[in-house]
C-alpha cells in the first residue's frame, strides 16, 4: 500500500522490490548484500546477531507473536501437556525455532511432521496439531467448517514470553551510513500501515490486485480478516505513535 500511494516516492525513495516468500531467506540477502531493507522475525535476527551477522532492527512492526499451535479437542489436546506423543505438524527452517524451544521448555515429547504451504494435513487428520498464523492459517481452518469452539489453542507468545514476527532490518553498515534513508524508508511504511487501518476498502483492493496478478488463491473476506488481525497486532493499544517501536 505503501508503495501504491508513493510514500516511498514522497520519501525520495527509489524503491525497487525483491520477490520474498519460501526459498527466498530475508537475513540471506542482507548477508549477500542484495538487499537494503528486510523484513524478518525477531527471534532469527537474534540468532542471525549471534552467528555474527550485523543487522539491525529498524522497526519492530508487529508488537506480538502470531504463530500458535492449533488442535482439535477431539483429539485428546485440551493442554499443552496432552501434546506428548502426538504428532505436531511444522513448518521448516525459522518457524521451527519457536515450537521447538516450547517443546524443550515443557519437556514435551512429539512427532514432528513436515508441513508446506497448507494445512491440509491437519485438515485430514494426519497431524494432531499443526502450526499456523493467527492472521492466515487460523481463519483458513475456521473457514474448512471448523468451529472455534472445537479448537484448542496456543499461543507462543503466551509460552514463551512474545517474540513478534515482522520486523525491518538492515546491516550496520547502512544505519551508520545512511541513517536519514532509513528514517525516511521507515516514516513511509510505517504511514503505508495506518493508512491501511485507516482506509481498509482502499487496502483491500490494492492487495487484491497483486494477489490477482500473481494468481494466488485467497478473496477478500480472508484478506479482510488479515489485516483486522494485523491491525490487533501491530496497533494493539490504539495508540498510532507506538507503532513501529520495540517494546519486549
Amino acid at each position: 500500500v505503501a508503495l501504491e500511494k508513493g510514500f516511498y516516492k514522497e520519501a525520495g525513495i527509489d524503491l525497487e522490490l525483491m520477490q520474498g516468500g519460501p526459498g527466498r531467506l530475508p537475513f540471506g540477502k542482507l548477508k549477500r548484500q542484495e538487499a537494503t531493507f528486510v523484513s524478518g522475525w525477531l527471534s532469527t535476527a537474534i540468532q542471525q546477531r549471534a552467528m555474527g551477522l550485523p543487522v539491525v532492527n529498524l522497526s519492530q512492526i508487529l508488537q506480538r507473536s502470531a504463530l500458535m499451535l492449533v488442535a482439535r479437542k477431539s483429539s485428546g489436546i485440551t493442554s499443552l501437556q496432552s501434546l506428548n506423543g502426538k504428532r505436531l505438524g511444522l513448518w521448516g527452517g525459522d518457524f521451527r525455532i519457536q515450537p521447538l524451544a516450547v517443546c524443550r521448555a515443557y519437556n514435551l515429547n512429539v512427532t514432528v511432521v513436515p508441513v508446506y504451504a497448507t494445512i491440509n494435513l491437519f485438515l485430514k487428520g494426519a497431524v494432531d496439531a499443526v502450526s499456523v498464523m493467527w492472521y492466515n492459517e487460523y481463519h483458513s481452518i475456521i473457514n474448512s467448517g471448523i468451529n472455534p469452539d472445537e479448537l484448542t489453542v496456543f499461543f507462543f507468545a503466551d509460552l514463551l514470553g512474545s517474540f513478534p514476527e515482522d520486523g525491518i532490518y538492515c546491516l550496520e553498515s547502512t544505519f551508520i551510513t545512511n541513517g536519514e534513508l532509513c528514517k525516511r524508508f521507515i516514516q513511509a511504511s510505517i504511514k503505508g500501515w495506518i493508512y491501511s487501518f485507516e482506509n481498509k476498502q482502499e487496502a483491500l483492493e490494492i492487495v487484491m490486485k497483486f494477489e490477482n496478478q500473481a494468481h494466488l488463491q485467497t478473496n477478500r473476506a480472508h484478506q479482510r480478516w488479515m489485516l483486522a488481525r494485523m491491525q490487533d497486532l501491530i496497533m494493539p493499544t490504539g495508540d498510532k505513535t507506538d507503532v513501529g517501536k520495540l517494546n519486549i
